[in-house]
């Protein structure tokens, strides 16, 4: 499943939590790449990231519970 991380609306946004949620949740995403990919979030842009579908009900819970909105694509 393709997700579409669009906004954090976090009022204070933990930035090594969304970091360490998308290395766990993507299936091809580094720890390094993960930094870069929440600083881009959080920075305002979207972020496309793939998720087993296997994870894709706790995928989703983490990102609410982060207040990521998020989109699913496929």
């Amino acid at each position: 499943m393709k997700l579409n991380l669009l906004s954090c609306d976090a009022q204070r946004p933990d930035r090594r939590a969304i970091a360490q949620c998308i290395a766990e949740l993507s299936s091809n995403v580094s720890d390094s790449l993960a930094n870069e990919l929440t600083d881009i979030l959080l920075e305002g842009d979207a972020v496309d990231i793939e998720v087993s579908d296997k994870n894709s009900g706790s995928a989703l819970r983490a990102l609410r519970k982060l207040n990521i909105d998020y989109e699913i694509i496929e």
